[in-house]
């Protein structure tokens, strides 16, 4: 008898212990290094954003999103308790791509180079007006038409630009080529 409840307490802490496991996704290479994304990720994204498994090429980029995804939203925050949308942004730029850009939306949208909504590439920086604030939101534009951002109400996620949030779009851009650590200070 002894033997079966040991065996149960056995059976009980090793499905504790698996459930608490978290799948770690690695991202390799240097920041601003374009690398090949996991076969799960380039299917998962290609999915979510109706491309094809090939047209998922930056595996950096990817694999952040994959490690920030579902984080809820949380004011000033950075980690994985909670983030906002420009501490999201600031840090997929700087371990994605390796560009320094200020910590808040209202100084991001200082540092970008203004692009037709047509002209944008992955890594393009988006913004919002919520509330009656310009520049109050920032996301990054992915490709297809979508974004990933730190929604105040669902956390990091992906939307179509042209969703719901469409209606406060103001302006978009690249991180302009100039910008250096020392301008953001």
């Amino acid at each position: 008898m002894k033997f079966i409840r040991g065996t149960r307490y056995l059976f009980f802490v090793l499905i504790i212990f698996s459930s608490c496991h978290s799948r770690k996704v690695v991202m390799k290479g240097e920041p601003g290094e374009i690398v090949q994304p996991q076969a799960s990720i380039a299917d998962k994204y290609s999915q979510m954003m109706g491309v094809h498994k090939s047209d998922i090429q930056n595996g950096r980029l990817y694999a952040f999103i994959d490690q920030w995804y579902g984080t809820p939203y949380k004011f000033g925050g950075e980690d994985k308790d909670g983030v906002d949308c420009s501490g999201l942004v600031q840090m997929l730029e700087l371990q994605v791509y390796g560009i320094t850009l200020p910590r808040m939306t209202s100084q991001q949208v200082t540092v970008i180079k203004r692009e037709y909504e047509n002209d944008l590439k992955e890594g393009d920086l988006v913004f919002f007006d919520f509330d009656g604030r310009q520049f109050s939101h920032v996301g990054v534009y992915l490709q297809n038409g979508y974004i990933v951002h730190a929604s105040s109400t669902k956390g990091v996620m992906i939307v179509p630009l042209h969703g719901s949030m469409y209606k406060y779009f103001s302006r978009c851009g690249s991180v302009a080529d100039t910008l250096t650590t020392a301008q953001v200070r």
